[in-house]
């Protein structure tokens, strides 16, 4: 698992490009968006580091979920809640 204040210099300020194509980005004041790959829309919300280093996401939808960012040898790597893995391809910003 990645420290909190990494994690935030990996995330704040910075678009995260999928292999599928989507973009999840994290704004500097909280905010967050992503967006579905082949203009499949965009869900908004808010994002927030716990103490332990988990990212959790509240959409303005009413969905919520707190997921987890691991290093796979030079690949960033999401570990949603589910248990679900998504290698990040890019990092902007």
């Amino acid at each position: 698992m990645i420290a909190r204040g990494d994690l935030d210099t990996l995330l704040r300020g910075r678009i995260l490009t999928f292999y599928d194509g989507g973009q999840s980005e994290f704004y500097r004041d909280g905010r967050y968006t992503y967006t579905y790959a082949n203009e499949g829309g965009t869900a908004y919300g808010y994002w927030d580091i716990t103490a332990d280093s988990t990212v959790c996401l509240r959409f303005v939808h009413g969905a919520a979920r707190c997921d987890y960012y691991v290093r796979d040898a030079d690949r960033l790597v999401l570990i949603t809640e589910g248990g679900d893995r998504f290698p990040i391809r890019a990092r902007d910003g």
